[in-house]
């Protein structure tokens, strides 16, 4: 077989966030690994060091295309033998008509298949179902897309149980934190009372303002910085980690980070319940509660505040989340995904 040309169609920015763009990086460099050749399609808006990232591996990015017509038209002028569909917004007829000019088509979907027509399925969200579907769902966090800085900080066994009298806590969500969760997280942990050196990660100018805003306890440090490839690094000096309930959250388990995570989209209310029920992380709510105002709102910031609390006060507690985090995702997801795609592909070239 000649050298595979494999798209991805993704899009990054402020509002859309980068979690789609993150775990399309995943599968680019695992297919670069394996000889093809790799482009983006999509729009990464105001997003240096997203487009930075894609440089440094010499991945090119082109524009749209959004139409099945244009989808087609692309894959064609581009030659594409695969193109990897990872998107909310996309016309979901797309994967239909990339299917019949004879484009193997991997939809990555997150519960909802938006009635997309593909030849393979993935959702790497933990305990996904099998849902009827045309194609074969490669489902579960065994499948969790992840990048080369993740999987090569992943530790070779849990870390163990350190007692620590000021933990180090780092909140991050997302590379945009498109819907302002930083402000609302550091302040309740700031409610906490417990001494902590904080590292916010602020993905947008007025996030970082609003942190700034927030004034720190009797032994408590915040530090905000900007959006940084350093962040696996980042997550495994953290004692604990604050995040939202995407896409990160099989990265913090690979790393074995323990964790308390916030619902902060709907899209993510099922796994983010999963995650909580089976032991992976801390559930802290949802940000909805916890920006609600009055007695409601109260309540849900203190009851978060007393479960961040309790994980800053127990070594123990925080051990138990990241030992079973860390045996949940082993870093190979992203392998499997590529080899099921190239053994389809090999399969339909046999068969031609």
């Amino acid at each position: 077989m000649s050298t595979l040309r494999v798209g991805l169609r993704c899009d990054a920015g402020p509002k859309r966030g980068v979690g789609h763009l993150v775990r399309c990086l995943a599968l680019a460099e695992e297919f670069l690994a394996r000889g093809a050749h790799v482009a983006v399609f999509g729009t990464v808006e105001r997003l240096p060091w997203a487009t930075a990232e894609l440089a440094t591996r010499g991945i090119p990015l082109h524009p749209g295309p959004d139409t099945p017509a244009e989808l087609v038209e692309a894959a064609r002028r581009h030659e594409l033998d695969v193109l990897v569909l990872d998107s909310y917004e996309l016309d979901p007829a797309g994967a239909g008509a990339l299917r019949a000019a004879g484009v193997f088509t991997l939809a990555v979907i997150d519960g909802d298949s938006r009635g997309q027509v593909a030849d393979l399925y993935l959702d790497q969200n933990f305990g996904a179902e099998l849902p009827e579907l045309p194609g074969r769902l490669l489902a579960g966090s065994g499948y969790a897309l992840l990048r080369d800085s993740v999987i090569t900080a992943r530790p070779p066994v849990p870390p163990p149980a350190t007692t620590v009298s000021r933990p180090r806590v780092l909140a991050f969500f997302g590379g945009t934190d498109a819907v302002g969760a930083a402000p609302v997280l550091t302040r309740v942990l700031v409610a906490t009372g417990h001494p902590m050196d904080l590292t916010v990660v602020v993905g947008r100018p007025e996030i970082e303002a609003e942190v700034e805003d927030v004034v720190p306890g009797r032994g408590q440090i915040i530090r905000p910085v900007p959006p940084t490839s350093s962040l696996p690094t980042l997550i495994t000096e953290a004692d604990l980690v604050v995040s939202a309930a995407g896409t990160s959250t099989w990265e913090l388990c690979c790393l074995g980070a323990p964790a308390a995570l916030v619902c902060v989209v709907d899209n993510q209310r099922e796994s983010y319940a999963r995650v909580v029920r089976h032991g992976l992380a801390a559930g802290l709510g949802e940000l909805p509660e916890l920006t609600a105002a009055g007695i409601a709102g109260r309540a849900a910031r203190a009851t978060a505040a007393r479960t961040l609390h309790g994980l800053l006060s127990s070594p123990r507690r925080r051990a138990t989340l990241g030992a079973q985090a860390w045996s949940t995702v082993d870093g190979q997801g992203r392998a499997r995904v590529v080899e099921a795609v190239l053994d389809a592909v090999r399969g339909a070239a046999v068969t031609d």
